[in-house]
């Protein structure tokens, strides 16, 4: 559903190609719309996520968290993931960002959050698609992400041709965030190299 409103927006603004990307749950988003529409793409940027289906335990996990926001709202899913979104850097060296992230979890409804769980929780494995995939594509993890560690990010990278992989040092899941410059750079200098026709 969230690819085909993607495509609504392209559509809507008259956009035939692009280079479409994600971070997380949005690099999922991105490979539910390459299978959809893969002639949409001139580029594709997938940043700390993963290709396969979320195993038995993950499932398992992510039942919890629906079971924690429906009880205890958003406050108690950000209380229990601050630890795993941000590397150990960033809660060192930056612990203003975990106010910041926590007002992020905290702006969505309790039904937003169980639907986007169960969503991650249902969705295909996308390691069959990786060879595929035909347009240059950016592979960037944070080397302290623990959510999509960066074994996830190397089997990407290893599984789509002619893909480059940038790991960002002292960042973990939220890598955009922890480092935003090293995470820019690596997005810019991927863009420079693509073809002026994007």
């Amino acid at each position: 559903a969230m690819a085909r409103e993607v495509l609504n927006v392209l559509d809507e603004r008259g956009i035939q190609r692009a280079v479409i990307g994600g971070l997380s749950m949005g690099g999922y988003v991105t490979l539910a719309l390459y299978r959809m529409a893969p002639e949409r793409f001139t580029g594709m940027i997938l940043a700390d996520t993963r290709a396969t289906a979320d195993s038995d335990v993950q499932k398992d996990g992510r039942r919890a968290m629906i079971d924690l926001v429906r009880q205890r709202g958003p406050g108690a899913v950000a209380d229990d993931m601050l630890p795993k979104l941000l590397g150990e850097t960033s809660r060192r060296e930056r612990p203003e960002l975990a106010g910041q992230v926590r007002g992020m979890i905290e702006s969505n409804s309790r039904d937003a959050i169980a639907g986007a769980l169960e969503a991650m929780m249902s969705r295909p494995d996308s390691r069959p698609l990786l060879p595929q995939i035909a347009v240059p594509t950016l592979v960037i993890c944070g080397d302290e992400d623990v959510l999509t560690p960066p074994a996830d990010a190397e089997a990407l990278h290893a599984g789509i041709r002619g893909s480059r992989l940038v790991r960002l040092e002292g960042a973990g899941h939220l890598s955009n965030i922890e480092s935003p410059q090293a995470f820019a750079n690596a997005i810019n200098a991927f863009l420079g190299e693509l073809p002026s026709s994007r």
